[in-house]
């Protein structure tokens, strides 16, 4: 059988390989930590699971309309202006099976074959699939630490050429959780306005501010023609459930309408139906709860790293992980996972899935976990790490 030069070319996502070796030595009966995956520990808030049981004990259950329920399109506007203060038009929001969903639908929407999208390097593997499925030539523009792995409007002058027709950013990002910058992110929005160019800002961690701020602000607050990625599975802890959304211009509702129509015809139903209890008061403060317990985390986890001599560059300000650099081991990062699974049971994923600038000196954690294991996991790294500086 022959497969697509597509298929062919696409590489694995290693987050997922280092759980799929984790699941091997588990079932061999050794106890393995899991630090490489970004899934929440905490799961969907009480009163979500709650609607979800009463959704499908109603039995029918038909196709809803491809952009969403209505009333589920209208909360997640009205989540937008209670949180963040932005008011938008209920209509430009799309509900979409998960928040790859909805980059599969901008993607088809936007991208010809031939066309240049800038990303920042490191940046989310899966992002820079979607574009070069639909034949986009990714440009992955290193963001070292020193930029606080963001993207800059330098960056995206420097790098831009007469085929570039938009980029896309995360903030917070994955795999380093860190925030562009308000100005940085106003100026390359005024310089895509300029190029008559689009911007995609991937904000799927945005209500998980890493700080006693209650989140970090949303580009809509400053640059309404920007399309957002959002989703359900972070903050809301709905990870299986697959549902996510977006927001974007008028003029693309249409054409997102019909791409929904024919790749899945609609998000799952019930999981939409459950998900309109996301934003009842009892389920907000149960996420915040959650925020509150990922902040104490963080600071465990700096704490940890520091003391093993493992120091964080730049601290996350969102989502649940960490970038270390693990250079001064002497090890590449996937040596580094590699010798930390097999001796120490401990499953972290190697830089090498988020880019190639130095990706061979980073490795990533994930403090999606409860507590008890993530020390011992810590444990566990401090004991593999002191062994490498005293050999």
């Amino acid at each position: 059988m022959k497969f697509s030069d597509r298929a062919n070319a696409i590489s694995s996502f290693l987050a997922m390989e280092y759980g799929e070796k984790a699941t091997a030595l588990e079932q061999a009966g050794h106890h393995v930590v899991r630090l490489n995956l970004g899934e929440p520990d905490f799961g969907a808030p009480k009163e979500v699971s709650e609607a979800m049981l009463t959704a499908v004990s109603k039995g029918e259950l038909p196709y809803t309309s491809a952009l969403g329920l209505p009333a589920l399109r209208q909360a997640v506007a009205n989540f937008y202006f209670s949180q963040h203060g932005v008011e938008i038009d209920a209509n430009r929001v799309i509900i979409t099976s998960g928040a790859s969903a909805a980059l599969l639908l901008i993607s088809a929407a936007l991208i010809n074959p031939g066309d240049n999208v800038i990303l920042g390097d490191p940046s989310y593997p899966c992002n820079r699939r979607f574009i070069t499925s639909f034949g986009g030539d990714v440009s992955l523009v290193p963001t070292p630490a020193n930029q606080h792995f963001q993207l800059t409007a330098q960056n995206v002058a420097n790098n831009w050429r007469d085929t570039t027709k938009g980029l896309l950013i995360a903030s917070p990002a994955n795999p380093t959780g860190t925030c562009i910058s308000e100005t940085e992110m106003s100026a390359i929005s005024a310089f895509c306005e300029e190029k008559n160019a689009w911007r995609i800002v991937d904000e799927i961690y945005l209500n998980l501010a890493l700080s006693e701020q209650s989140n970090v602000n949303t580009v809509l607050a400053s640059d309404d023609k920007a399309i957002v990625i959002n989703s359900f599975s972070k903050y809301f802890g709905m990870t299986g459930w697959r549902l996510g959304w977006c927001v974007v211009p008028s003029e693309m509702v249409a054409p997102m309408e019909k791409l929904a129509q024919n790749l899945y015809i609609c998000p799952s139903t019930p999981a939409q139906y459950a998900a309109l209890a996301c934003f009842t008061p009892n389920s907000l403060a149960e996420c915040e709860a959650r925020r509150a317990t990922l902040i104490n985390r963080k600071n465990y986890v700096l704490d940890a790293l520091n003391r093993i001599n493992l120091p964080v560059e730049v601290h996350p300000d969102g989502a649940f992980y960490v970038y270390i650099n693990i250079a001064k081991t002497g090890l590449t990062a996937i040596e580094f996972c590699d010798a930390l699974l097999a001796k120490h049971y401990v499953a972290m994923t190697p830089g090498n899935d988020f880019g190639e600038h130095r990706a061979d000196e980073y490795v990533r954690l994930s403090f999606a976990t409860d507590d008890q294991k993530l020390k011992e996991g810590l444990k566990r790294i401090g004991e593999f790490v002191k062994s490498i500086y005293q050999g």
